[in-house]
């Protein structure tokens, strides 16, 4: 009887020690993970595991069945679902956009307030790059201007993005505009692996990536339940709606994929499937993040966390998202991005974005003829008026690192981290805000 009580006691305490440092990480003590082979058949009714499907006529790189798709959905056709939801709409509209990076040692490197404005091409999203644009077509232009800080006001930055395939691999056109200049200079084509100036994420992070460039494998399922984190320190949020009013919103009610989704879990969580996006060698040879995993929501297959892993199959960035539904026309692919953070691991940065007061523009021929050109750069004109409250004014503001659930998948991913960062993420996790390499760990 004694040997009993000693074998529960020494059970419980591990369970419960178990139970503690899962709910310090970030994590639910209930498993909400499957893998493709713990899958019924009602939860694998949706996917379609087979990998040899009909090509498109006209474009070998593409399925044969019509985009959008209808389930069953195979890896590949939720990969190019995933395409769907870059960092900017799939659609014509002005935002502002609030932001910061802060580094390993609590210094806010960079911050801003920004007004974005999106002239797409066709109003079918995705559907008008696959099938309404030749490669070497632009098929949107985006312009960014500068509202903030003072110091930044005035600076502008216009991209042209083109539809690329293997014999054209243009992706984009950038010129960029400063008022201490005057000059509108014409900028080379990005390496898509070069981060942009002091903030987390790459141009391809940003721009999104090309889904035939990669082949797909699905991993399983999981139940999300937070992305963005925020401090202790930082009770609310105040967001602008699509009239422009403010609306100040505890932490707590902040929803992953906003107030209106249909498939929220009865505890508040959004279903996804989890899918592997493996480099093409022969598309992008040498690629820098040759590994990508995705968290798509099950009802509009949005991607909530995307993780990418280096050649030696070390995970070294995540990328974290909160979602509203914007579009109505596109229905369930009318998800946008409302909050955005990037993690470098590599280095310990983040950059998080907000795209606050959204609204859906047309624009005229004449709006297109003056807007969407390098020249209107120079008469430093601000053509949205939209702005935003969602920016922080001190480190404790910031969000945390992003969860690492080192228990999911643990045969997909690998985690190594170096002993400080591993020191400053445990650190996060007792006190429930950003913890930095000069303060003492301990606090």
């Amino acid at each position: 009887m004694f040997v009993r009580f000693v074998v529960f006691s020494l059970w419980w305490t591990l369970w419960i020690s178990a139970a503690h440092v899962w709910g310090q990480s970030g994590h639910n003590v209930t498993k909400t993970w499957k893998t493709v082979a713990e899958l019924s058949s009602q939860e694998s009714e949706r996917l379609d595991f087979s990998t040899d499907t009909p090509r498109h006529a006209q474009f070998s790189y593409l399925p044969a069945e019509p985009y959008p798709f209808t389930p069953p959905y195979t890896a590949e056709e939720l990969g190019f679902r995933s395409m769907e939801f870059p960092h900017q709409p799939r659609w014509s509209c002005v935002y502002a956009d609030a932001g910061a990076t802060i580094d390993q040692w609590g210094h806010l490197i960079v911050q801003s307030q920004t007004s974005g404005i999106v002239a797409y091409r066709g109003n079918q999203g995705l559907f008008e790059e696959l099938y309404n644009t030749t490669p070497g077509q632009t098929f949107v232009t985006s312009l960014s201007q500068d509202t903030g800080p003072p110091e930044k006001r005035g600076n502008q930055s216009l991209f042209s993005r083109y539809r690329t395939d293997r014999s054209f691999t243009k992706k984009i056109d950038m010129f960029v505009y400063t008022p201490g200049l005057r000059r509108v200079r014409r900028q080379p084509q990005p390496r898509r692996s070069d981060r942009f100036p002091n903030q987390a994420f790459t141009f391809d992070d940003t721009f999104g990536r090309d889904a035939w460039e990669w082949s797909w494998r699905i991993l399983g399922t999981d139940v999300l339940h937070k992305t963005l984190r925020f401090p202790t320190t930082r009770k609310s949020i105040t967001l602008t709606d699509t009239h422009g009013a403010l609306h100040t919103t505890p932490v707590g009610e902040v929803k992953l994929m906003g107030k209106d989704y249909p498939a929220y879990t009865a505890d508040g969580g959004v279903p996804c499937y989890v899918v592997e996006a493996r480099v093409r060698d022969e598309w992008l040879p040498g690629y820098y993040a040759p590994r990508i995993l995705y968290w798509l929501d099950q009802h509009a297959l949005y991607p909530l966390r995307i993780e990418e892993y280096n050649h030696e199959g070390n995970l070294i960035f995540i990328e974290t998202r909160v979602a509203e539904h914007r579009n109505p026309a596109l229905k369930e692919r009318g998800y946008g991005m409302q909050l955005d953070l990037y993690w470098d691991l590599t280095t310990d940065l983040m950059t998080y974005s907000t795209h606050d007061g959204h609204q859906l523009r047309q624009w005229s021929e004449e709006d297109l003829g003056s807007y969407f050109k390098p020249d209107f750069l120079r008469r430093e004109w601000f053509v949205s008026d939209v702005k935003s409250q969602a920016g922080i004014a001190t480190p404790d503001e910031f969000f945390l690192r992003p969860a690492l659930f080192e228990e999911k998948f643990p045969e997909e991913r690998k985690i190594v981290l170096p002993p400080d960062l591993k020191a400053r993420i445990d650190a996060q996790e007792k006190a429930g805000r950003l913890v930095f390499t000069e303060e003492q760990v301990e606090r």
